[in-house]
């Protein structure tokens, strides 16, 4: 083995950047380019077919399946078409195709799966999304299936199921009864089920176990709600940078984002008239993040956090800030079990939950419950 060293004169260091990265949404174009790498990568490494969503309507499963349609267009405008279907030349189903939308109906499948919580809004946010994105998008009615299951239960206990006395396993066994029908078109197609919790659900677990989290990856469980919620309104209103030919460039916007967008989230688990959202079970999300990071990331005591949330979040009493906090260390302790099963997730910040390679914490421990005694 010839081991010379080849005799070449140094160059200077000359970085080639591209035209987003001066973008003043830097957080926002970089997460985008981040997330579609990640699952173009983990598609072909894991040899799927492509991916299935279960697309709720709400802005977790949107911003799942947005990332997929954007890993395809980003993907093409980067390596080039016959680059790309060269990388998956595995997927046979693409090979003879031309365009981001033909390819988007091959890789990217949803469902939307109603029962009688749901509402028309979600549904119609999904279809617009959906037909957007050009994904081969099914409605599965899972109405029926919940109601057989609270018919065997209610004969094994020998007595009626009511909300008032059974509130979490009838929102619970909905989310579940979801995931057995896109577990199926993920085999059907040899498809990869991505999970559509985030981070901020992660922390205080609410999110269904072997529900909402089902699937083989998790893309944006490292990632908060309030970003999330925000990337989704600058993705509908300003739109990611990408190249119309060599020289010339424009935005990228998916603007049939305004339905999902104009909503609160909810997980419609609860009958209509009770008028569940995300934020009145927990707490405003950005407030929920806020403490997560000076929890979890930077260590703080709960009497620590307190203060610091009296200072960021004056606009809310005393008393209801130690509520919430309360709740965040309670709930954080309470659901680490749920974060140990949880799909692998991408690395994005500095601020993921994922035990196995991030931050770690006892399934059982005291639950913080000497330091909320002394708020």
């Amino acid at each position: 083995i010839d081991y010379t060293f080849p005799n070449i004169d140094p160059e200077p260091y000359d970085p080639s950047e591209s035209k987003w990265e001066y973008s003043d949404f830097i957080q926002e174009e970089e997460f985008t380019r981040a997330l579609a790498l990640g699952l173009f990568d983990y598609l072909r490494k894991s040899r799927s077919s492509g991916f299935v969503v279960s697309l709720s309507g709400g802005a977790d499963s949107a911003a799942v399946a947005c990332c997929v349609y954007l890993l395809i267009k980003l993907g093409i405008e980067n390596i080039g078409l016959e680059e790309f279907k060269k990388k998956l030349y595995y997927i046979s189903a693409i090979q003879n195709l031309s365009s981001v939308d033909e390819i988007a109906e091959k890789l990217l499948l949803t469902a939307y799966q109603p029962t009688e919580n749901s509402s028309d809004t979600t549904e119609n946010a999904a279809g617009k999304l959906a037909k957007a994105l050009n994904a081969t998008h099914y409605t599965f009615n899972i109405n029926e299936v919940v109601k057989e299951y609270h018919k065997i239960i209610e004969q094994g206990l020998d007595r009626k199921l009511t909300w008032q006395t059974d509130d979490i396993a009838l929102q619970n066994i909905q989310a579940r009864v979801r995931a057995p029908s896109v577990w199926m078109i993920a085999n059907i197609y040899n498809a990869l089920l991505l999970s559509t919790s985030n981070r901020s659900e992660a922390a205080v677990g609410y999110a269904t176990m072997d529900g909402d989290t089902s699937g083989g990856l998790s893309p944006i469980a490292g990632i908060d709600k309030h970003f999330l919620r925000n990337w989704l309104k600058w993705l509908e209103t300003k739109g990611v940078l990408t190249w119309i030919n060599n020289s010339e460039s424009s935005y990228f916007k998916i603007e049939a984002l305004h339905s999902v967008n104009v909503q609160q989230p909810t997980a419609e688990l609860r009958p209509s008239e009770n008028k569940q959202t995300d934020e009145d079970d927990l707490m405003p999300y950005d407030l929920l993040d806020a403490i997560e990071e000076a929890a979890i990331r930077d260590k703080k005591s709960p009497a620590d956090c307190l203060k610091l949330l009296k200072l960021k979040f004056n606009q809310y009493n005393e008393k209801q800030l130690k509520e919430w906090t309360i709740k965040f260390f309670r709930l954080w302790s309470r659901n680490q079990w749920k974060r140990e099963r949880y799909a692998p997730s991408f690395h994005l910040d500095d601020k993921n939950l994922d035990p196995k390679t991030w931050c770690r914490f006892p399934i059982l421990s005291s639950g913080f419950e000497y330091e909320l005694g002394q708020l």
